[in-house]
């Protein structure tokens, strides 16, 4: 399997960071494995760690919005992949709150807020399946990317 780790340090990825809300606290998260699902419904996946903390809650059915990050945005991608834990992770940048209650980042390129309507564990991972209920745009895209264990801008 080490051969995979390195394969996929080849396989450069938007960040985005991934946010929920249950019972008034937020949960927010960097991630890279996100992917759109279909256009008949709009709907969105991401996969997320069963060690994180919002993965059991997306798994009791919240919904979550995927903000995706501009290259200017490294701090934030640094905060919510694990240098701040909690709350804390949204006291940088400018956030609140979408259709569905669900924190959204307002400098984000773009933020896609899902209904969560599916979820299916795999091994170490939830996958988590959304319905889209609301988009909000925010930019020319000027994404921030993850490729070979760094963050980093497409050139």
């Amino acid at each position: 399997m080490e051969d995979l780790r390195l394969a996929l340090r080849c396989l450069a990825k938007a960040v985005v960071v991934i946010t929920t809300v249950k019972d008034g606290v937020r949960y927010a998260m960097a991630a890279t494995a996100v992917s759109e699902l279909s256009f008949d419904p709009p709907s969105m996946l991401v996969c997320v760690n069963q060690t994180a903390s919002l993965c059991p809650v997306l798994g009791q059915g919240a919904p979550f919005a995927i903000n995706i990050l501009n290259k200017d945005q490294m701090d934030i991608a640094n905060c919510c992949a694990g240098k701040l834990k909690g709350e804390a992770r949204f006291e940088v940048g400018e956030w609140s709150a979408s259709d569905l209650d669900v924190p959204v980042l307002g400098e984000a390129q773009a933020a896609i807020v899902c209904s969560n309507v599916n979820s299916i564990r795999h091994g170490t991972h939830g996958i988590f399946i959304g319905n889209v209920e609301q988009v909000i745009l925010g930019g020319q895209p000027d994404p921030l990317v993850y490729c070979d264990g760094r963050f980093t801008a497409v050139a």
